[in-house]
């Protein structure tokens, strides 16, 4: 089952507006077992939108367009969709209500006709309403093929597909069972990862896909498992193929004495079960091959894995940061329920600063520099005192791009872990892009700190 998703809008190409829309659409496409294999954004020209959904509908069952359906003369798709469908735009009285209601909610009283006019919707379109917005939802079928069009923002397009998008697709096709599942991996370069698990992925299932998807901080390996495929008829054939699926099983089941929709869900439970038991077994042989380098198995970020360590052993943690300004503490307190382990940071960027707040020896940093074993393990020590938490972290480094030398090129990052009873610590050689060093130091450190717990 192919998709397309369509977003309508100048201001995305443009770069004004980031199209949010679109990842989010195939997330929740994919949850039900529907691929999608285009995904285009066009402007607010009647001739591209007819191009775009005439070429759209040879390439997918399901096509689904945001933007475009504000109430502003600029926004044309409804005059096009007329064009494009061979309709006329009809007032309905439902999504007309609504928009009074909505307005009324926001203290306006009079309806203009730029309002009004959202109401008009095309007489051949099954109408979907909006309960949060003023642009109702229009499903059109032609030539075999669905076309959705949805208001562009963001949180009143998420309801309609949840609420009423994705569950009218669910009883028009039979889809395959589809699990996704990520693990979040650390402290290792992709190729040689990609190098180490290679015997491991040319024996994977073969109902698993695996994709690596990485990011300065860390490398997500997403494991998707897909279910039995549909047949490849018509619509009007699986519609009708769904009814006689429905009464057959009606008849196994004891002459109508069973729902329907029990039925299905109990066979759409066993396979994704199974589906799941697969990848769960993939992952078991995954965490003997690269244990050490494992974050999470899930999609929790180390700072929320980090957090979970830490309250449930009770245990305290405060950050003293140079190179990183800051970044280690907003990863932590990022997590909801951090203020119960993490106390404070001192972010020392001045060596002034590294000596007055954090006790630093003046001559150490002198003799052997800011970014120095010495002075890391002295901020990790001090401020765990200072802060008196049971463990700290503390960073100094070169940033970038300006600042390395021959000894210590940019990129150049110490990090220490202390406890009451211990210190450790370990230079790394980041890269030269200042965001990028900034990153991955602060997510290395985190990994230290996990590993620095569980030893």
């Amino acid at each position: 089952m192919k998709s397309e998703i369509i977003t309508i809008g100048d201001e995305l190409l443009i770069g004004q507006v980031i199209d949010t829309n679109s990842a989010w659409i195939v997330e929740q496409l994919n949850t039900i077992g529907i691929s999608v294999y285009q995904i285009t954004s066009i402007s607010d020209n009647r001739q591209h939108i007819l191009t775009t959904l005439e070429e759209a509908q040879k390439r997918a069952d399901i096509v689904l367009i945001t933007g475009g359906l504000g109430p502003t003369k600029d926004d044309i798709t409804k005059q096009t969709i007329c064009e494009f469908f061979g309709s006329k735009l009809t007032l309905h009285q439902e999504s007309l209500s609504l928009i009074k209601a909505l307005l009324l909610r926001r203290g306006i009283s009079e309806i203009i006709e730029n309002n009004r006019n959202q109401a008009f919707v095309p007489d051949n379109c099954t109408v979907l309403l909006n309960h949060n917005g003023t642009a109702p939802c229009m499903w059109f079928e032609k030539n075999e093929k669905i076309f959705v069009f949805m208001p562009g923002v963001p949180f009143e397009m998420k309801a309609i597909i949840s609420d009423q998008i994705l569950p009218k697709l669910k009883t028009i096709f039979r889809l395959p069972e589809i699990v996704h599942k990520t693990i979040h991996v650390q402290g290792i370069p992709e190729a040689l990862l990609a190098q180490k698990l290679e015997t491991w992925e040319d024996n994977l299932h073969k109902s698993i896909k695996l994709a690596y998807l990485p990011s300065p901080s860390s490398i997500r390996l997403r494991f998707s498992a897909y279910g039995n495929l549909p047949n490849t008829a018509s619509l009007r054939e699986k519609r009708s193929n769904l009814i006689a699926d429905e009464e057959t099983e009606r008849l196994l089941h004891g002459v109508y004495t069973e729902p329907v929709e029990r039925v299905r869900n109990d066979k759409q439970n066993f396979e994704k079960q199974s589906l799941i038991e697969i990848i769960n077994q993939e992952i078991i042989k995954l965490q003997k091959i690269i244990p050490q380098n494992i974050v999470s198995i899930d999609e929790r970020k180390i700072e929320e894995v980090i957090g979970e360590i830490l309250k449930s052993e009770k245990l305290t943690i405060a950050t003293a940061e140079s190179c990183t300004g800051g970044n280690i503490a907003s990863l932590i307190t990022s997590v909801s329920g951090s203020s119960e382990y993490f106390k404070g940071s001192v972010v020392s960027y001045a060596n002034e600063i590294k000596i007055q707040e954090l006790n630093v020896n003046a001559q150490d940093i002198e003799k052997y520099g800011a970014v120095s074993q010495q002075v890391v393990e002295q901020m990790a020590t001090n401020v765990r005192s200072k802060f008196n938490v049971d463990y700290s972290i503390a960073t100094s480094g070169i940033a970038g791009p300006n600042g390395g030398t021959a000894e210590k090129p940019v990129g150049t990052v110490w990090i220490a872990i202390a406890s009451k009873n211990n210190v450790y610590s370990e230079k790394f050689q980041l890269g030269e892009h200042r965001g990028r060093n900034i990153t991955r130091a602060s997510n290395t450190a985190l990994s230290m700190l996990k590993k620095f717990i569980n030893d």
